[in-house]
């Protein structure tokens, strides 16, 4: 069971996040309420620890961010947010981490073409020690290949576990209580983007265009 597990861990994180998204969809169509923008706001207020906590694991900010909203019209508790959504993060870490600890040779031909990123985690490690497992949240396009890059070292997992947690309970608090705190002006910002999308809607295409050409460019990269 513990060699299948381990052989497989990408597949059974990919299994997961399917059944969780079919869970949301079902709850989402079933929904008591009318119009997708209702029954999203109805599907966090009935469900947003648990959704929470499985955006977390994928340390999005922008589940972050609902949950600072969410705290701020009273429909979270702003302890409960910032405790859920530290687990989420600490889980997901430590699923990346056990990924290179236990399953390397799925990691060395997955993320092949990355070679120099996980060089690169070495370095930090090595240069910075703890401090790059603080850091790495902030860290864009490193934010996977760290915690994995660490496992496949012998660096102490249970050191690695309690840091992880520390870290991830500071990157919630960190988010969900400025956005908590400044939830009116937000509000007031998101409403009038909502009335007014028309003026959004060049920002949005030099956006998604940006995005296109980085990917462009890494597939390039990668091609060389």
């Amino acid at each position: 069971m513990k060699d299948f597990i381990q052989n497989n861990s990408g597949k059974l994180l990919f299994l997961l996040v399917a059944l969780f998204l079919i869970f949301l969809g079902y709850n989402l169509y079933l929904a008591p309420v009318e119009g997708f923008e209702n029954k999203f706001i109805y599907l966090l207020k009935t469900y947003g620890y648990i959704i929470l906590f499985a955006w977390s694991i994928l340390e999005g900010e922008m589940g972050l961010i609902m949950a600072g909203l969410l705290s701020h019209s009273g429909h979270m508790n702003l302890y409960m947010a910032i405790f859920v959504a530290g687990l989420g993060g600490f889980a997901g870490d430590q699923i990346y981490f056990y990924t290179g600890r236990f399953n390397k040779s799925y990691v060395h031909k997955k993320f092949k073409g990355q070679r120099r990123k996980f060089a690169l985690a070495h370095i930090l490690l090595q240069k910075y020690g703890w401090p790059i497992i603080f850091a790495q949240r902030y860290m864009y396009g490193m934010r996977t290949i760290i915690p994995i890059s660490i496992g496949l070292t012998r660096y102490s997992a249970k050191t690695f576990a309690f840091i992880n947690l520390i870290s991830a309970w500071c990157w919630a608090a960190i988010t969900i209580v400025p956005v908590w705190y400044f939830g009116e002006e937000i509000l007031i910002v998101l409403k009038w983007a909502k009335e007014h999308w028309y003026y959004a809607l060049p920002f949005a295409m030099v956006f998604g265009g940006s995005i296109v050409y980085y990917f462009h460019v890494m597939t390039k990269k990668k091609e060389k």
